[in-house]
């Protein structure tokens, strides 16, 4: 099994390119329009072809409050893993599919389009796959960290054996 606290989505950098578009105000006041968001590779622990943008905080560090945008497109398959952490979700486009359980099944999932909300507790096995181009806001107070139930499903242990 393999944690991600330190490397989330890989965008720490994104954090501070995002204030800075964001309109942030001293007063810590954010405010984000579509536009404004800066996309990036999501890269592990995500499976290649999601997008994540950095809204607000800091996603790695424990405690913090974060809210992070994640873009997949369509047919996009994240395999059965789980997160030592809550998160909550809310579907933005698209439509966002998640099955309980430790095997990938499609006959087992929930269909959520948007407007939809989510509470992801931690420590439950899920898994979850897109109709259409989809995008989800996740927030919560970190760190986020993706542990796969399988671990050959793991993309950074994948991309370790190229």
């Amino acid at each position: 099994m393999r944690t991600y606290s330190g490397s989330v989505f890989a965008v720490a950098l994104a954090t501070l390119v995002c204030f800075a578009l964001s309109g942030k105000e001293e007063t810590g006041h954010v405010v984000v329009s579509p536009g404004q968001i800066q996309w990036q590779p999501a890269g592990p622990p995500l499976p290649a072809g999601a997008q994540v943008a950095v809204l607000d905080g800091d996603a790695s560090k424990a405690g913090a409050q974060y809210s992070i945008a994640l873009k997949m497109p369509s047919g996009y398959r994240i395999p059965p893993h789980w997160h030592p952490m809550d998160a909550s979700v809310l579907v933005i486009k698209g439509t966002f599919v998640m099955g309980l359980g430790d095997k990938f099944d499609q006959t087992k999932g929930h269909a959520m389009t948007a407007g939809a909300f989510m509470r992801m507790s931690k420590g439950v096995r899920h898994f979850e796959w897109t109709k259409g181009e989809t995008i989800i806001y996740v927030y919560g107070a970190g760190p986020l960290d993706t542990i796969y139930v399988n671990p050959d499903d793991d993309p950074a242990r994948k991309s370790a054996k190229k």
